[in-house]
């Protein structure tokens, strides 16, 4: 197969991929990784609330805590791009902050934080309905037909 240069046509072309790796990942995959690209935002953002309220009492406990919420958005956003190509390097990683989000639900079940817990629970179960689907499962264990595997 070939994949021309110039997506509006005309121009050289150049061997490709069978196929492309965006059309690899199976619709329960693509939501997974959707829903772990907006946890990763929400993280990055917590990173910005956390260094736009710094105050000399507790700047090390700020900037340490808005690292962390940097480290873990950008860590989730690498292993959402991972799933959104069919990838198997972002499986484990995902895995983990799902069980981790489901933990965290569960202690935050009580009022007045009873929303966040709903929102927590909700997007782990979607994400972990989507990464353990068969479909998923079969597209990151079996690689692509090139034999790209990470």
């Amino acid at each position: 197969m070939t994949v021309p240069d110039n997506p509006a046509g005309g121009g050289s072309t150049q061997p490709g991929p069978a196929r492309d790796r965006r059309s690899a990942a199976p619709a329960p995959l693509v939501v997974a990784a959707s829903v772990v690209a907006l946890e990763a935002l929400v993280l990055v953002a917590l990173c910005v609330v956390e260094l736009a309220s710094l105050d000399s009492a507790r700047l090390m406990m700020g900037v340490s805590t808005a690292l962390f919420f940097l480290a873990g958005g950008v860590g989730l956003g690498a292993a959402a791009w991972a799933l959104w190509n069919a990838r198997r390097s972002g499986r484990g990683p995902v895995l983990m902050v799902q069980l981790v989000a489901l933990g965290l639900a569960w202690n935050f079940r009580a009022e007045p934080t009873t929303a966040i817990a709903v929102v927590l629970a909700v997007a782990a179960v979607v994400v972990l309905a989507g990464l353990l689907s068969r479909d998923s499962m079969a597209a990151l264990d079996h690689g692509h037909p090139d034999g790209d595997r990470d």
